[in-house]
């Protein structure tokens, strides 16, 4: 593997079509497309600051890198990558890519981060700001997510997540076969819209959580008092430790819970209305 230390590249696609390619202590500056349809780089204490410097890359291995504010759309259409111990301030990182996992990373500006990719494990990872994270990316595997942006894990299907602390609105919209494990999920309207959502012992707050499910389940979870009109037009089936405020117009499913506030049945709920709710206190 031939190795640069110590350099900087600037302009139009400098290291364009490089193989077999070590980059130590490397700044790519001004400029675009620094390292375009290249495979088997590694890239090591190196600095990006111009625009799109991973496009088309097969092959990669970046470590205690740093990603500049003007390096945004950074890294599109590359497969098999591994990033570790990496800020990224720059939005719009990572699309259309297979097998993709980070460990230890801080994303400043997640912006319109993490979509369509196919194949993502992440590990010890920071998001902050930004809107729209994991827009229909599919086959996702998490332990250890600090998450404050904004409508997160929307059309997304077969995920699994651990010990993850979210705070957001309006995600896990429209998802599928997603299992979140010992998490804490804050914001309103989590999960609507969804199928076969699964949470086991996680903790939930805010406004009209979990409405419109198809085939919901909950395992000894717990529930903030902000959170109402809980389960409308859902198929649940859930144990819950703890009282819930209020649930409202629960479709079908067993709910089991130590008390409950009120319930709302009024004339949109829809049928069967069968849904069995009982209270432990």
């Amino acid at each position: 593997m031939k190795i640069i230390k110590d350099r900087s590249f600037g302009g139009e696609r400098p290291l364009f079509g490089s193989q077999d390619l070590r980059l130590e202590n490397v700044t790519i500056t001004e400029g675009e497309s620094g390292i375009k349809c290249c495979r088997n780089i590694e890239a090591d204490h190196c600095r990006f600051i111009g625009k799109y410097p991973f496009w088309h890359v097969d092959g990669s291995l970046i470590t205690n890198c740093r990603f500049e504010v003007g390096s945004r759309s950074a890294i599109w259409y590359s497969d098999n990558m591994t990033m570790r111990d990496t800020v990224i301030e720059a939005p719009k990182l990572f699309r259309e890519m297979h097998n993709l996992t980070l460990e230890n990373v801080t994303i400043n500006d997640a912006d319109e981060t993490f979509w369509n990719i196919r194949g993502l494990t992440l590990r010890n990872v920071t998001l902050r700001e930004g809107t729209y994270p994991f827009m229909g990316s599919s086959n996702i595997y998490i332990d250890g997510l600090d998450c404050e942006s904004k409508y997160v894990f929307q059309y997304c299907h077969d995920v699994e997540i651990h010990h993850a602390h979210i705070t957001t609105k309006d995600s896990f919209w429209e998802v599928e076969n997603v299992s979140v494990f010992d998490s804490e999920l804050n914001g309103e309207y989590l999960g609507w819209h969804s199928r076969n959502l699964r949470l086991v012992r996680c903790h939930i707050t805010g406004e009209q959580p979990l409405c419109y499910a198809e085939n919901l389940i909950l395992e000894d979870c717990t529930f903030g008092p902000d959170c109402d009109r809980m389960f409308e037009d859902s198929d649940v089936r859930a144990t819950i430790t703890g009282s819930v405020t209020n649930i409202k117009n629960p479709r079908s499913g067993h709910i089991v819970l130590d008390r409950l506030g009120s319930l709302t049945v009024d004339e949109y709920q829809k049928q069967p209305a069968n849904c069995k709710i009982d209270e432990r206190i």
